[in-house]
């Protein structure tokens, strides 16, 4: 047995056992942050501000459970728009009318399914890695190695289209309920931030796609909208 094939093996070995240890912090902040994602949705489904107000509470209280164990997976895009969407809910619950609290309860679902999409982008990443360094090892030992077999996995378009399909129901009740000069700002600054977003050249394929994505079906609900001058 070569030295090469020793210090690949133990590479490899090290590797799994750090990616077992990364995925399963990834996997309790992604249902945590999930979780989160639920309860904003039925905050805003909801026209009792109190009630709404609990729902938020519980949404907090979730993505501050997952802040460790999401800083431990390391996905830097997923902390950054989570940290957002915190800030968000906190906002909503200080509100004083039910306007703008479904504004700041909209900006933090945003934030929320970014994150998810982030985190599932990085999650992608990771098993492409694993899988081609598991193609390496194969191959440098002249396929002693049990072939893995790869099931196909469900493309990150169609969840990416499934998590946006709750955030455009929510985004047409808003249109629909809310001020049309406050719901205007507000679907305006959710196209600009995706538009900066999409101007970054270090984002994934996946992230591009929620992005484009996001703006287009932002875009519609302000072609809904109109121009508040008759409103």
């Amino acid at each position: 047995m070569n030295k090469y094939y020793i210090v690949l093996c133990c590479v490899f070995s090290i590797f799994l056992f750090s990616s077992f240890k990364t995925g399963s912090e990834c996997q309790y902040a992604g249902a945590n942050i999930d979780f989160a994602k639920n309860q904003t949705e039925k905050a805003l489904d909801i026209s009792d501000i109190n009630i709404v107000r609990y729902h938020a509470y519980k949404a907090i209280n979730a993505i501050e459970k997952s802040q460790e164990k999401l800083t431990e997976c390391g996905c830097e895009y997923a902390i950054q728009d989570l940290k957002r969407g915190l800030s968000n809910l906190k906002l909503a619950t200080k509100a004083t009318d039910l306007d703008s609290t479904r504004i700041l309860l909209l900006k933090s679902l945003e934030n929320i399914m970014g994150s998810l999409n982030a985190l599932e982008d990085h999650h992608l990443h990771q098993n492409k890695e694993k899988k081609d360094l598991i193609a390496i090892n194969s191959t440098s030992t002249n396929n002693e190695a049990t072939l893995i077999k790869r099931k196909p996995t469900p493309t990150i378009y169609n969840k990416i289209d499934s998590s946006l399909a709750k955030y455009k129901n929510s985004l047409n009740k808003v249109v629909e309920t809310v001020n049309c000069k406050e719901a205007r700002a507000f679907v305006v600054d959710i196209i600009d931030q995706c538009q900066n977003e999409l101007l970054r050249d270090d984002l994934s394929e996946g992230k591009k796609y929620y992005y484009l994505r996001t703006k287009e079906i932002t875009a519609k609900a302000l072609v809904k909208i109109g121009t508040c001058e008759t409103k």
